[in-house]
């Protein structure tokens, strides 16, 4: 396993209760002193904090992303479980550090540990049979409390006045003391139940990325604090190795020599890709966990991070209503998925709704929703693997209204525009820079859609990680593109840039004001407008970003489901 390596020196300190007494809990801010009362481990590791050099810690029962602004963190936040995170400020400025607060951190169990694994292998054949969370969590508390105690053991007498002989049939209790025991029940539960010492990364709602490149420490980045380096770390390659080895066991997706790389799901849905052996990977064995984001970032607070405006998720809203196709486009990271997410409450309500991808990240607030997720059998089992293109052709003969594919880069493409053809409704993610670029990799290998079929996709949103003129980094929109035609004499296509994004003020421009080909020329008609009465397309969607913003404003909706909840009473009193 990995060890914790703290980025300051324990300190020698002397007996301490921690109570009224104690002088570090009275000069506590009021919220972290009661933080500390509850928590015996977080008043242990206060203690031990350097305080004279980095100041007390604020504490934070939420993060907001105001605190993106902080010249020096150094701050307190609580997770689940009733553990804690400490963001410690990096001496050097070049990389802060990523503190996870469990009752381990400061306890010393490397002489008992191995002790009571030895004792827990004696039940490893009934432990091996309960297969609830919960009930395997209940037999491995019991069977602590019977291996260790808190209680000092008594010497028993016997006929000559000398101690009584250790019954063999029953081996002696572990002495421990308070402290050791709540860190003990807590790593048993850890290690045995949950994901060993990355089980805190995973418990933290802020924490998008987790990332080992290697020998050394283990990397997250933060939904507010960007690159941090926690204090978990691998020393040598067979350490890591071994890790590596044990982590594919447990999300039942062996890695071996034959097989040393493997894409799996958490039970979370968190993603996780594992890379095993130095032949392959120089630096060691390697694993990256894209964790499950909860419940998905809806349109309005994307609105509130700026990604879009309100004008632009109305026209946006619009266009899925009424079964446009449209591609999210973008680079790695650029939030994607999140957009993608975020778009779906705009589907009719009443819509069937087909999911395929690699891995599970797409939701939807749909009740009529099929998910289908490809099967990955391995080389020496290709015949029995399910992909992307076996479940689109699928997807094909359960009659959706809308094919929401996790992302497009092969084949699959070509059934993606036939389904559009068909008149199907198409919504997936894209890797490429632009329209330009989206167009040239649809239209080659391996994808090669006809030329002639990409007016099929109706908008490409090109969306992208951008640095703002205060040097934040921040996820834009760059821009909303209709794909109006190919004209095969010139062989070219056109296309009509209906929003953009103004680097210079970061704001959104509409260029498509009365311009707009979809809006006028499928929208307004769809919508049983008279073609000499279109323009009256731009009012409705003025009327609707209005509405939106009062919503997010004035009611204060916020959340996906919220909004979905709204849209859809709206559309079935016909006010949308």
């Amino acid at each position: 396993m990995a060890q914790t390596v703290l980025p300051f020196p324990r300190q020698q300190l002397s007996q301490c209760d921690h109570g009224p007494g104690c002088s570090l809990q009275n000069i506590l801010p009021p919220p972290l002193r009661e933080a500390s009362v509850k928590a015996e481990f977080l008043a242990e590791y206060l203690h031990h904090l350097p305080i004279g050099e980095i100041g007390i810690p604020a504490y934070y029962p939420q993060l907001s992303r105001k605190l993106q602004s902080l010249e020096k963190r150094n701050l307190i936040y609580p997770i689940e479980n009733g553990l804690y995170v400490h963001v410690y400020p990096d001496a050097v400025g070049a990389r802060d550090h990523y503190v996870s607060i469990e009752p381990t951190v400061l306890t010393d169990l490397e002489q008992i540990m191995p002790q009571i694994e030895d004792r827990l292998m004696e039940w490893a054949e009934e432990i091996g049979q309960v297969e609830g969370e919960e009930e395997k969590k209940d037999i491995l508390l019991r069977l602590v409390d019977q291996i260790c105690t808190t209680q000092a053991p008594l010497l028993v007498s016997g006929r000559n006045g000398k101690p009584s002989p250790p019954n063999k049939n029953k081996p002696e209790r572990i002495y421990v003391t308070g402290q050791q025991m709540e860190a003990i029940r807590y790593r048993v539960l850890r290690d045995k139940v949950g994901l060993g010492p990355l089980q805190p990364l995973l418990l933290d709602p802020y924490i998008e990325d987790i990332s080992c490149s290697g020998v050394g420490a283990i990397f997250v980045e933060h939904k507010i604090f960007k690159s941090l380096q926690t204090t978990i770390s691998f020393e040598g390659m067979d350490q890591l190795d071994d890790f590596v080895v044990w982590l594919g066991e447990w999300i039942k997706s062996p890695v071996t020599v034959r097989n040393p790389i493997v894409d799996a799901m958490l039970p979370d849905g968190s993603r996780i890709n594992i890379v095993y052996g130095r032949e392959i990977s120089k630096r060691g064995s390697n694993f990256t966990i894209r964790k499950f984001g909860g419940s998905p970032t809806s349109v309005l607070e994307l609105i509130e991070f700026g990604t879009l405006d309100y004008l632009m998720a109305a026209y946006l809203s619009l266009m899925l209503e009424d079964g446009m196709n449209l591609f999210v486009v973008g680079a790695t990271a650029s939030g994607k998925t999140t957009t993608l997410n975020a778009l779906n409450t705009f589907i009719l309500p009443e819509a069937k709704i087909v999911t395929i991808e690699d891995t599970p990240e797409v939701i939807v607030p749909h009740k009529n929703w099929i998910r289908e997720v490809t099967r990955d059998m391995g080389r020496e089992a290709k015949g029995s693997s399910v992909g992307m293109f076996d479940l689109l052709k699928a997807a094909l003969r359960q009659r959706p209204d809308r094919i929401i594919v996790g992302e497009i880069r092969g084949e699959e493409g070509r059934i993606a525009f036939q389904a559009m053809q068909t008149g199907h409704g198409v919504m997936s993610t894209f890797h490429a820079a632009s329209v330009e670029k989206l167009i040239q990799r649809l239209t080659g290998d391996p994808i090669n859609v006809p030329k002639t079929y990409i007016d099929n996709l109706n908008l490409a949103v090109v969306q992208a990680a951008v640095k703002l003129g205060n040097k934040k980094m921040a996820r834009r929109i760059l821009s909303i593109n209709e794909i109006i035609g190919y004209d095969p004499y010139s062989e070219s296509f056109s296309f009509l840039e209906a929003f953009r994004w103004n680097p210079t003020n970061d704001t959104f421009e509409f260029p498509g004001y009365m311009n707009s080909f979809l809006l006028e020329e499928r929208i307004a008609m769809k919508r049983g407008i008279p073609p000499h009465k279109r323009k009256m397309i731009y009012t409705e969607l003025k009327r609707r970003a209005k509405v939106f913003e009062r919503l997010h404003k004035s009611k204060g909706v916020r959340g996906f489901d919220d909004f979905f909840q709204i849209l859809a009473e709206a559309h079935r009193q016909k006010l949308l």
